[in-house]
């Protein structure tokens, strides 16, 4: 039970981070569909996705690995199609400028977008689950 609570809470505060710094989720209903996909998000993330790796077994085996994202992807999909009030409609990072670095602004849409989302996602989440070892 506490390591469902737990991918709840990191599932949910990755979706905040993830909309405060790039634009382009939308939650129609403010912080009750920000919950909601929240919650469908980790349903996807402990049912869903082990099924999908199962399924692109074969792929990941011939790649080595490089098509587990996929399952990401799916399972975000899977959260903007069941939730309502939960859209991504576009990937847009401002860019970064500073003394040593720059990063370029750029758009993404469509399934590109959905890609992008999940691999900040990921990188959030994974993070948090650092952070919160037991």
């Amino acid at each position: 039970m506490k390591t469902i609570i737990r991918h709840y809470i990191v599932d949910t505060v990755s979706l905040y981070l993830v909309s405060t710094f790039v634009t382009g989720i939308i939650f129609e209903n403010g912080i009750t569909t920000l919950l909601i996909a929240g919650f469908g998000l980790t349903v996807a993330t402990l049912l869903i996705k082990p099924i999908i790796n199962i399924l692109l077994l074969p792929i990941n085996l011939i790649t080595f690995g490089l098509f587990k994202w996929i399952s990401s992807v799916i399972a975000l999909y899977l959260v903007t199609m069941v939730v309502a009030g939960f859209k991504i409609s576009q990937f847009s990072y401002g860019g970064l400028t500073t003394k040593w670095l720059e990063i370029p602004a750029f758009d993404l849409d469509g399934f590109m977008a959905f890609i992008a989302y999940s691999l900040v996602l990921s990188f959030i989440s994974s993070f948090m689950y650092w952070l919160l070892k037991p």
